[in-house]
């Protein structure tokens, strides 16, 4: 079948189809010839079996559901300790690691920092500012 599809191609389509297809026709003769259709044939069986012992299994599911709750505490700590650090590195004390409870710190009253082009203003700002308000964006 493959050689007659390889004459076609050569015939009608070209120098490159043809050998295209001659390319593809040799390729399942080259698997029968290098055994590597027995091996294709064992990795699907391997595949078959472990794919039905996952889904039959419950131990299996367990474990599947203990590396899940695994791999949320290690994402969750990590959130924890990024929060932890970016807190030490603004200049806030460490929450205490073992207490649930809020800290002492008194809360801050006001309005909060002054908005861009305000009293205060970063001067870093300063140019984007200008060029804002040269395109008309206020």
């Amino acid at each position: 079948m493959g050689a007659v599809w390889t004459w076609h191609a050569f015939r009608h389509r070209g120098v490159a189809s043809g050998l295209r297809g001659a390319g593809l026709t040799l390729l399942p003769a080259a698997a029968y010839l290098t055994d590597t259709l027995k091996m294709f044939t064992r990795i699907g069986t391997a595949v078959g079996d472990w794919v039905t012992g996952l889904v039959l299994s419950p131990s299996v599911w367990a474990g599947i559901v203990v590396a899940g709750v695994a791999v949320t505490l290690l994402v969750v700590s990590g959130v924890l300790r990024d929060r932890e650090r970016a807190r030490v590195i603004d200049g806030g004390a460490p929450a205490p690691a073992a207490s649930g409870r809020r800290s002492d710190r008194p809360v801050k009253s006001g309005k909060g920092d002054p908005a861009i082009g305000g009293a205060g203003g970063d001067d870093d700002l300063a140019d984007i500012e200008a060029l804002l308000r040269k395109r008309g964006i206020s």
